[in-house]
């Protein structure tokens, strides 16, 4: 005889109810939201096309919206599964998400936003139960409150601007945070603490609906909303569960188009800055340098937008898979 209860309860079950929720809602809303953007003129330009649509944007409030309300349906019937430290993880991606509506309204500037977004991180100090930093092959390193006070702050809104820099092409930014959420996930689910971090399970489900609409041809963008949101959550799976390490390595490829950036900005001399290229007339992408990782390819091959974001998700790929067994 099948017991029921315990078929309900069973972790699997609920992480399919945590993630299948708001994927559903978020794929069936959207339609409506894009149209209601259009309505009200909630708008951008798509700078990678010859006539520079205006198409909808901020969709990343979507996403936290449709967590946000997924959580509180779901907790009606699992609210005893649910560890306290969710709330928390709620709270700060809700303020990253802010964060990123107030960043639009008055263009913040990177080293403000950093350095503000370091307090938002602080809710979560008293939930974490991790507190040192593993090495392969070399041991773990016991950081203590360092780890609390100076690790965790910062990791998260690192993550959450090296999500919002590595962007640009249709479906870019939320297809690599897809492949890194899911990533991090399943990696979470091996160790056991996957309870710890069930707000994130809705934002991923929620997030992976939301690809299908801004995957090329975009019909929305998350904007600043969804980038900061997304990566605060990345992020805080990595800080939460402790893979600082294997963090980093499925990271390699943001950390790598950051470094691009900074020496770009050193030498503005040579490489005056343009923040966007352009589509050719044959659909190929001409770009200004190659000093964004999104660029290098389309600079030294022509190549189209779709193919050189479909190269960017197999190079953040291989690095997830790196990470996955580190």
């Amino acid at each position: 005889m099948i017991d029921l209860q315990a078929a309900f309860t069973s972790l699997e079950f609920m992480l399919i109810i945590f993630f299948i929720i708001p994927f559903t809602a978020l794929y069936l809303f959207m339609p409506h939201v894009i149209k209601k953007f259009a309505e009200k003129s909630i708008l951008t330009k798509d700078m990678y096309k010859i006539n520079k649509p205006d198409v909808p944007t901020n969709g990343g409030l979507i996403i936290v919206i449709v967590s946000l309300v997924s959580l509180s349906i779901i907790s009606l019937f699992y609210y005893k599964y649910i560890q306290n430290i969710n709330y928390a993880i709620m709270i700060v991606i809700v303020i990253f998400a802010f964060f990123g509506i107030l960043d639009d309204i008055i263009n913040i500037g990177r080293p403000a936003k950093l350095i503000l977004l370091y307090y938002c991180s602080f809710f979560l100090i008293p939930f974490i139960n991790v507190s040192q930093i593993s090495f392969p092959g070399l041991g773990s390193i016991e950081m203590g409150v360092l780890y609390l006070q100076i690790i965790t702050p910062l990791y998260i809104p690192v993550t959450a601007n090296l999500v919002n820099m590595h962007s640009g092409f249709n479906g870019l930014a939320p297809g690599l945070s897809v492949i890194i959420l899911l990533t991090l996930l399943i990696k979470t689910l091996v160790s056991g603490n996957i309870q710890e971090i069930l707000f994130v399970v809705c934002i991923a489900g929620a997030v992976t609906a939301y690809y299908w609409f801004e995957r090329y041809p975009s019909r929305i963008f998350w904007g600043n909303i969804g980038a900061l949101a997304v990566g605060a959550a990345i992020g805080i799976v990595i800080v939460v569960e402790g893979f600082i390490v294997s963090g980093f390595v499925m990271l390699i490829p943001h950390i790598v188009n950051f470094l691009l950036y900074v020496y770009w900005r050193l030498n503005t001399d040579k490489f005056p800055l343009e923040k966007f290229g352009r589509e050719r007339e044959d659909g190929t992408l001409e770009v200004p340098n190659p000093l964004t990782l999104k660029w290098i390819l389309p600079y030294y091959y022509k190549m189209n937008e779709k193919q050189v974001t479909l190269a960017m998700f197999g190079l953040t790929a291989v690095f997830c898979t790196i990470g996955f067994f580190i």
